[in-house]
C-alpha cells in the first residue's frame, strides 16, 4: 500500500464503516490516525490494525470491518454521500539526530504524547456532560452532530428481486417461460424488502433533567436526520410538545433555538404518567407507536401517582416493538432505580441504558439500532 495518503484512507474507511452500520464516528477516526502515527503508514498490516483496534466497538463489528477494509484495498469504493470530515493530526514528528541518546529521548517523548492524546480523547468520551468545560462541551456537540443512528430493520410487505435465493417469484418466472416458448427456464426469486423501523423519542426537559437536556436534544436532532426512516421527537415536562418540525433543520444550533422557542415548560415539573397517556391517546394508539422503537430519555422522577405511569407503560409496551429507557443518572456510582416513576416503568422496558456521556449516547444509538445486549444484562440494577 505504498504511495498513498494513509490519513485519507482512514477517513474513507470510517465513512464506509458507518455506512455498513459500524459506529465509527469522527472521534474514533481521530484515534485511528493517532495510532497510525506510531506505526508505519506504508505497511498494509499497520494500517489494518490501527483501524481495527480503534474503529471497532466490539466483536460484532470485526466481520464488517474486515469486509469493508478488503473492499477498499481492492479499490471497490462504496457509494457514499458527500460529507465533510475533518481529522486533525497534531502530533510532533521526532527526527533522529546524530546522537542516538537524543533520538531515543525524542522517541520516548513522542510515544508519551501519543499516549496522552489517546487518553484525552477517551476521557472526554466517558466524562459526564455536566462536568465538561466549554471547549470539551463544544467538542462533544460536534461529535453528537456527526452521530449516526441507523434504524432497526424490519421486514416490509413489499418484495424485491433476490439473486441469492428466497421465495420463487412467480410473475418473473412465468414471464421468462412465455418468452422462451414454454421451454424450461431459470427460477427467479424474491425476498421481502427491509426498512428501518420508526423511532419515537420522548425527551424529558424538566428541572431535574436540565443539566442533560441539551445533550439529549442534540442526540434527538442527530436521530431526526435519518434518511428513509420516520423519526418523531417530543419533549415532556409539565406538557407534551411535538418538536419534530423544529428538529428539521440540518444545523444543530438552528434546531436547538427552534426547540427552545417551541417548548414552554423548560426546567419545570414532571408529569410522566399523564404525558405518556397523552402521547398514546393522540398519536401512539393511532399508529405512531405501533411497531416502533420508543425511546424515553428521563430520570424517572414523577410528581403524580407512579401507578398511572406504570399503567401507561404497559399500554406502550403492547404497541411498540421495543421500549428503551435512557437515564443519565444510571451512570453515577451507587445508582439504584428507586425513583417512583422509574420503578413503576421498568417492568415494561426492554432496554435500560445510561445517557450521561458521549460514549453512553453512542451506546444508546447501538441499542436503538438493535445491536445492543439483551434486556436482562442492561436492567441489572
Amino acid at each position: 500500500m505504498a504511495e498513498f495518503d494513509a490519513v485519507a484512507f482512514l477517513v474513507v474507511l470510517g465513512r464506509a464503516l458507518r455506512a455498513a452500520g459500524v459506529p465509527a464516528g469522527p472521534d474514533r477516526v481521530q484515534r485511528a490516525v493517532e495510532a497510525l502515527a506510531a506505526l508505519d503508514p506504508a505497511r498494509r498490516d499497520d494500517v489494518y490494525w490501527a483501524g481495527r483496534v480503534t474503529l471497532c466497538t466490539g466483536p460484532e463489528d470485526l466481520r464488517r470491518y474486515d469486509a469493508v477494509f478488503a473492499a477498499l484495498v481492492a479499490g471497490e469504493l462504496p457509494r457514499l454521500r458527500p460529507r465533510p470530515v475533518t481529522v486533525v493530526q497534531s502530533v510532533p514528528v521526532a527526527t533522529a539526530g546524530p546522537d542516538s541518546d537524543e533520538a531515543g529521548a525524542e522517541s520516548g517523548e513522542f510515544d508519551a504524547l501519543l499516549r496522552a492524546a489517546a487518553s484525552t480523547v477517551e476521557v472526554l468520551r466517558h466524562k459526564d456532560v455536566t462536568t465538561l468545560q466549554s471547549a470539551e462541551r463544544e467538542a462533544m456537540q460536534r461529535a453528537l452532530a456527526a452521530l449516526q443512528l441507523p434504524g432497526e430493520p424490519r421486514r416490509s410487505r413489499r418484495w424485491r428481486r433476490s439473486p441469492y435465493g428466497g421465495a420463487v417469484d412467480p410473475r418473473r418466472t412465468i414471464r421468462a417461460l412465455l418468452r422462451s416458448g414454454g421451454e424450461p427456464a431459470r427460477l427467479y426469486h424474491r425476498r421481502h424488502a427491509r426498512r428501518p423501523r420508526r423511532v419515537v423519542l420522548l425527551v424529558d426537559v424538566s428541572g431535574s433533567m436540565s443539566a442533560y437536556a441539551d445533550a439529549l436534544l442534540r442526540f434527538a436532532h442527530a436521530a431526526s436526520r435519518r434518511r428513509g426512516a420516520p423519526t418523531e421527537v417530543f419533549t415532556i415536562g409539565t406538557r407534551l410538545t411535538r418538536v419534530t418540525r423544529e428538529m428539521g433543520s440540518r444545523d444543530p444550533e438552528t434546531a436547538m433555538a427552534a426547540v427552545a422557542a417551541a417548548v414552554p415548560d423548560y426546567s419545570g415539573g414532571t408529569r410522566l404518567g399523564v404525558l405518556v397517556r397523552d402521547f398514546l391517546d393522540r398519536w401512539g394508539q393511532r399508529g405512531m407507536a405501533r411497531g416502533a422503537v420508543v425511546v424515553i430519555l428521563s430520570d424517572g422522577w414523577e410528581r403524580d401517582d407512579p401507578a398511572l405511569l406504570g399503567a401507561q407503560m404497559a399500554r406502550l409496551a403492547r404497541l411498540a416493538h421495543r421500549v428503551v429507557w435512557c437515564n443519565p443518572r444510571k451512570g453515577r456510582r451507587g445508582f439504584a432505580p428507586l425513583a417512583g416513576g422509574l420503578a413503576a416503568a421498568l417492568p415494561y422496558v426492554d432496554d435500560f441504558v445510561e445517557g450521561h456521556s458521549l460514549a453512553s449516547l453512542e451506546r444508546l444509538a447501538e441499542v436503538v439500532a438493535g445491536t445492543g445486549a439483551g434486556r436482562k444484562e442492561r436492567l441489572g440494577a
